[in-house]
């Protein structure tokens, strides 16, 4: 399934979110990771994240789309590549 992730986390854990989402799917903008992945690692990679989130002070949104062939994405202006950034 194809999924989109957008979280709001306090400024200590956000590298720790970053880093965890990293492991599982592509990050295309602040706060925003998308990208192909099975229901098992999903459930893997949000038990991880549990353990760094204060459900008091966070959030995290995920959007599921079961047919990636249903997803149209258009990018006005420029895209960000966050992962040339690094190489």
């Amino acid at each position: 399934m194809f999924v989109i992730v957008t979280y709001d986390v306090g400024e200590k854990r956000v590298n720790r979110v970053r880093k965890k989402l990293k492991m599982y799917l592509i990050w295309t903008q602040n706060s925003v990771f998308e990208g192909e992945i099975t229901e098992a690692k999903l459930k893997k990679c949000l038990a991880e994240l549990d353990s760094v989130l204060k459900k008091e002070e966070d959030s995290l949104y995920v959007y599921k789309v079961k047919n990636s062939n249903n997803i149209k994405k258009d990018v006005v202006g420029f895209e960000k590549s966050f992962d040339d950034l690094f190489i």
